[in-house]
């Protein structure tokens, strides 16, 4: 005698849904607009079932409160896991109109690193960038890459960020280099004049643009 086993349905989609059955559980208004609600909702908690709607995908508006004070334009948030989220996701989730919790499986100087990446990168500009002297040696802008997570640093007279600008360090200045104890930045950074500047306040577009006719 044979017999063929009967293979478990365990989607959780709506089968041959009722127009009665509609009626049950939440409307979507109930459950984002909510004053009173304070429950969080995962992908499981819902079946969304799709209907007909009267206005345009130009009157949808998702901007939504993440605090008190913080409002988001897409309310998606990445997870503080130490597999998901230190600061480029943190910083991919911003250009998006999200945001990313840092995860707190570092210490605190670490973690303090991570959002310090974050708040210095503003859609392409570093606003408030480290710069360096003309007398480190690449050794010392080895560890310091390694530190911040940048590879490319303004030189400046004094090393602090406001004084006389001399020129521009990048990896790919330093990557052939094999005295790295001894070679200073001054003998192998990109000079002053040979940079391709701009006015502060330029648009992102505009920059881009530049760098492509460079």
């Amino acid at each position: 005698m044979t017999g063929a086993a009967v293979r478990e349905d365990r989607s959780r989609s709506p089968r041959g849904v009722k127009d009665a059955d509609l009626l049950d559980g939440f409307s979507a208004q109930q459950i984002f607009t909510s004053t009173t609600s304070m429950s969080g909702y995962t992908y499981d908690d819902l079946i969304c079932l799709p209907g007909h709607i009267d206005f345009g995908v130009q009157d949808v508006c998702l901007h939504s409160n993440f605090t008190k004070k913080i409002k988001l334009k897409t309310p998606i948030v990445a997870s503080p896991m130490d597999t998901v989220t230190e600061c480029k996701m943190a910083i991919a989730m911003a250009l998006e109109g999200g945001i990313g919790v840092i995860h707190t499986n570092l210490p605190m100087e670490e973690q303090a690193k991570e959002v310090m990446k974050v708040k210095k990168y503003k859609s392409g500009f570093i606003v408030d960038p480290i710069c360096i002297p003309p007398t480190m040696t690449l050794a010392e802008l080895d560890k310091l890459r390694s530190q911040s997570g940048f590879t490319g640093f303004p030189v400046t007279e004094d090393g602090r960020l406001g004084s006389k600008l001399m020129g521009l360090v990048t990896k790919r200045d330093t990557d052939f280099v094999k005295e790295r104890d001894s070679t200073r930045v001054s003998s192998i950074m990109t000079n002053f004049d040979k940079l391709i500047t701009a006015e502060e306040g330029i648009e992102l577009s505009t920059a881009n643009q530049m760098l492509r006719q460079s």
